[in-house]
């Protein structure tokens, strides 16, 4: 949407001249839209970004800001009442609004649409159906856009308008709410977060090389799918690991009591103890079958 004397077309090869330099996928979606209309991309020179607001960078010579509200506020630029209203009805919508400005002048907007992965819904069914009743979406995005993408995807709660520092926080509450809490991430802003949850996970393909070394569990090959199949295999192995221990031990304790009382000798206890080794392995064999029960 263009707000100054400059076509769409202008608009949106600046902005891609600076997101251009930044790995977000939104940044990247308007990098993917300017090279779908075939648009010369100028090279940005220094970039500086803001966590959880925008980016700035020089394009041919001026200033120009690719950013949220927040930014623009924050660099001292009024958004007019129209723009403000646009803005609001535009994330009515599910959209999410970044506004573009060249040496201070407010020159047009462009509205990002988060899309589902088309597994994203059925994957928190799944995780609900394993007795994973509370979901959580932490984002750095305006509430409305959150909740009509937590409508879609069936998370039961929302906090919104977070920064990485806000992340954190969050994720602490919750940990000391629920006790265990497993967080799912790929951004170099949820790496805090991802540290302080009891599991946390990154998204392996998508993931930033931040998030993949925060995370205990990487999801390789950036399929959400995986994420039920992960949490049901670690269910099964600490139920085997359970039963492993139980007949170590049950074995131990009942040939310690028969030698003791010279009920069998050093050859059959032997014979037993090893045997049980033998039965542990076995029942741990049993995992590589969880594949086929996804």
């Amino acid at each position: 949407i263009t707000l100054g004397a400059l076509d769409a077309g202008e608009v949106l090869r600046l902005a891609a001249a600076v997101e251009s330099r930044s790995a977000h996928p939104l940044a990247q979606a308007v990098v993917r839209a300017a090279k779908a209309r075939r648009l010369n991309i100028p090279i940005a020179g220094e970039v500086s970004a803001t966590t959880g607001r925008g980016i700035e960078a020089q394009v041919d010579g001026r200033l120009v800001r690719v950013g949220n509200a927040r930014l623009f506020a924050q660099s001292g630029v009024n958004l007019s009442e129209s723009v403000q209203q646009q803005v609001a009805e535009l994330e009515r919508q599910g959209k999410t609004v970044m506004l573009v400005s060249r040496a201070d002048e407010l020159v047009g907007m462009l509205a990002v649409a988060d899309v589902l992965r088309p597994e994203a819904a059925e994957t928190l069914a799944r995780l609900k159906a394993l007795g994973l009743a509370h979901t959580v979406m932490l984002t750095g995005d305006n509430a409305t856009v959150a909740t009509y993408i937590a409508g879609q995807a069936g998370l039961s709660e929302t906090r919104a308008d977070l920064m990485p520092e806000d992340k954190l926080t969050a994720i602490r509450s919750l940990v000391q709410e629920y006790g265990t809490v497993a967080m799912v991430g790929d951004g170099v802003n949820d790496a805090p977060a991802l540290a302080n949850s009891t599991v946390g996970i990154a998204m392996g393909g998508a993931g930033t090389d931040v998030a993949l070394e925060t995370a205990d569990v990487a999801l390789m090959g950036d399929d959400l799918s995986r994420l039920p199949f992960a949490v049901g295999l670690g269910r099964a192995t600490r139920a085997v690991i359970l039963q492993n221990l139980v007949i170590a031990l049950g074995v131990i304790t009942v040939l310690g009591v028969a030698s003791i009382t010279g009920l069998v000798g050093i050859g059959i206890a032997v014979i037993f103890h090893e045997g049980s080794t033998v039965v542990v392995v076995l029942n741990s064999l049993r995992l590589l079958r969880y594949q086929s029960r996804r």
